[in-house]
């Protein structure tokens, strides 16, 4: 008789190994208002804390045990010149959507995926995601954080909260794609984002009745996993974080200085 053992994420070896994609694109360039604020020629290179935010994310990355070196999704591929040997760049398409789904193909699965204006960014957080992720036996998880939480750790920061019946919470730019069956998420992500500005089309596709709950704030978490799967095939979940700074990304000027801030505690610091 053969016994069936749990993969926790461990080999004999080591932890296993899993690749890394880091979007690190732009839809104005140059003209992105936090590039012009930094004077740089793309936001994923604006410094925070003396380091561009794009290093920081591979240095946390580079910290996680398993984890390859990245592949960096952006425009022009010439900009990581300062990380020769530290990550591997492919060009951007003119969407995220777009971006990720060529990006993971390419990195293969299990794969981490992330942003580049993750400037908070630390190991414990993408090693404890990364655990709870491959705990549950999902296809695709998301890390979300709750309101209570990120309230609790950075009151002072201004997010945008996804309100279903049972949580609300923010996203936390983690994703984690165990196989193949992922794929199909970023593929329903691609078309629902070319289906942005027709309001009616995107309904049909994620259904009227799932709608209608979402607006009336009496879809769950649970509905909502459930939902994705019955579109995608894929096995989805929502990963809660510990610490609400996860949910902090820079996208705008305020988000800098809150991230500058954050990082001057020792607490804070990142690689």
């Amino acid at each position: 008789m053969t016994s069936f053992m749990p993969h926790h994420g461990t080999t004999p070896q080591g932890p296993a190994p899993f690749s890394t994609v880091i979007l690190a694109g732009s839809r104005h360039g140059a003209a992105e208002p936090l590039a012009r604020f930094g004077q740089t020629t793309h936001k994923a290179l604006l410094p925070v804390g003396g380091v561009p935010m794009l290093e920081r994310v591979v240095s946390a990355l580079e910290a996680v045990p398993g984890a390859g070196k990245p592949l960096v999704s952006i425009e022009d591929p010439s900009a990581l010149a300062f990380l020769e040997g530290r990550v591997t760049p492919v060009q951007a398409c003119p969407t995220p959507a777009e971006s990720a789904a060529v990006a993971v193909r390419l990195a293969g699965t299990p794969c981490l995926l992330t942003t580049a204006d993750h400037a908070l960014l630390q190991p414990e957080w993408v090693a404890g995601f990364i655990a709870k992720s491959r705990a549950t036996g999902a296809d695709i998880t998301a890390a979300v954080a709750l309101r209570e939480t990120v309230t609790r750790d950075v009151p002072t920061t201004k997010r945008t909260f996804i309100r279903l019946s049972d949580a609300a919470f923010s996203g936390c730019n983690l994703f984690w794609l165990a196989n193949q069956n992922a794929l199909n998420v970023i593929d329903l992500w691609e078309v629902l984002q070319k289906d942005r500005k027709h309001p009616l089309r995107m309904a049909q596709r994620l259904g009227w009745g799932t709608l209608a709950r979402a607006l009336t704030r009496t879809l769950s978490v649970e509905a909502l996993e459930n939902r994705i799967e019955a579109l995608t095939g894929a096995h989805a979940r929502l990963i809660m974080m510990d610490d609400g700074r996860a949910a902090v990304d820079v996208d705008k000027v305020t988000d800098w200085h809150l991230a500058e801030k954050l990082l001057a505690t020792p607490e804070s610091r990142t690689p």
